[in-house]
């Protein structure tokens, strides 16, 4: 982002001047005092954040960390953190060490091409994780490079709990939901002002003991509210607006591919990877290697298809043939996005971190070989699960968090960078 040059004040700028001067003398200075209207102004939304933010913990002890997700400078976020204490203290907050505080609250500073979005999570004791957020346009619009990256990748916060999450699942509506799967349960939540609330919990009978890694996914019915797929069990709500849910021992192949790009693969129930028997499969490719996560290339009516194998390697199935690809050290976990920019879709790939977190990236498929599209997005922890929604236009990630010992799920969505 352009920031203001300031310049000191030039000594003969008040002197008296020829009168042939004066015309020039006035330019220059209408010049020099018009650079601040184009500097951002950050007054309106950090006051709107600490007021949301306080709104929903109350005047009480609390630690603020702030995330740079955006293109900000580091100068212009220690300004931003420090006027955002300044806001909150004067509403009552009062800022203790973690282990005091009654409340934890992490902003994100994030941003797209005419707006910045920040978004504050804010943990209390054992209640569920509150979601405020702020946006305000730029003063100008983000100037991107040549070289720059063509996409952006946005973090959207959605639920956070101890209990492992396996997915989850949003309705959007009026109100929304949200669905959570962990081991025990589906729960269904509702938003109501800014917060969700829970609706219905509804457990998960399972006749054998789960594997040590357990997996499941979620899926939104079409004649019912969700489907849950975890190993050998399968879950089915009932339909109409009391859903009751029937949960049976069932080696039916899950459902990992997207509304518009369809595949099943059956789940080998005692570890924690598909078996690589597809169906209906890729073109007359019935069988792959076995893998842990899958990601579609839709070409026109068709798609290829990604897969992230047991073995390390990352695979290419177009159908007829199967190619081992040179990827750049990508995690196990892979998922593809619907998001109209350069190809239309776009592979989010984990990638390694510093081993107290992990990160994710967006490739573009080029051919068959996939190229960075993108800077990598960090992640607080280690990234558990990474699922393409049903409806192919984000997707849901989870990640471990090793400060704070909770799970954290997320929606991961691509913008244009151009």
């Amino acid at each position: 982002m352009q920031r203001a040059a300031y310049n000191s004040r030039i000594p003969y700028m008040l002197a008296p001047l020829p009168s042939r001067s004066v015309g020039s003398a006035l330019l220059a200075l209408a010049l020099l005092l018009a650079v601040p209207a184009f500097a951002q102004n950050w007054v309106g939304a950090e006051e709107q954040l600490a007021g949301k933010i306080v709104s929903s913990t109350g005047p009480k002890t609390m630690t603020l960390e702030v995330l740079n997700r955006s293109s900000l400078s580091a100068a212009t976020i220690d300004d931003i953190r420090r006027n955002l204490l300044t806001q909150l203290a004067v509403l009552g907050a009062r800022f203790v060490p973690p282990e005091q505080a009654a409340a934890t609250v992490r902003v994100s500073l994030s941003e797209d091409l005419r707006s910045y979005v920040w978004i504050a999570e804010i943990h209390q004791s054992s209640n569920a994780t509150a979601i405020v957020m702020v946006s305000l346009p730029r003063s100008a619009p983000l100037s991107v490079e040549p070289e720059a990256a063509a996409v952006v990748l946005r973090r959207i916060p959605l639920w956070s709990q101890l209990e492992r999450i396996l997915d989850v699942a949003v309705i959007d509506g009026d109100p929304a939901r949200m669905l959570v799967l962990d081991a025990n349960s589906v729960t269904t939540y509702r938003l109501q002002d800014n917060h969700w609330q829970t609706e219905q919990s509804f457990p998960i009978a399972h006749s054998r003991p789960w594997p040590r890694d357990l997996r499941g996914r979620l899926v939104r019915g079409k004649d019912n509210l969700f489907d849950a797929y975890l190993p050998g069990v399968h879950c089915r709500s009932s339909a109409g607006t009391s859903p009751a849910v029937t949960c049976y021992d069932n080696e039916d192949p899950w459902p990992i591919g997207t509304d518009l790009s369809s595949l099943n693969a059956s789940f080998t129930s005692t570890r924690n990877y598909f078996s690589g028997v597809l169906s209906p499969g890729v073109g007359k490719q019935t069988t792959a290697p076995a893998f842990y996560s899958a990601a579609a290339v839709p070409r026109g009516a068709t798609a290829s298809w990604l897969l992230a194998a047991v073995d390390g390697r990352m695979h290419f199935l177009d159908g007829g043939t199967d190619q081992v690809l040179e990827e750049p050290n990508w995690g196990s976990d892979i998922a593809s996005v619907r998001s109209g920019c350069g190809s239309g879709w776009q592979i989010l790939a984990t990638v390694a971190g510093d081993g107290r977190s992990d990160g994710v990236r967006v490739f573009e498929v080029a051919g068959r070989e996939p190229v960075a599209a993108g800077a990598p997005l960090d992640v607080s922890g280690a990234i558990t699960a990474l699922w393409t929604e049903s409806s192919g236009t984000g997707a849901v990630a989870v990640a471990h968090n090793f400060e704070t010992g909770r799970y954290e799920a997320f929606r991961l969505i691509v913008t244009c960078g151009h």
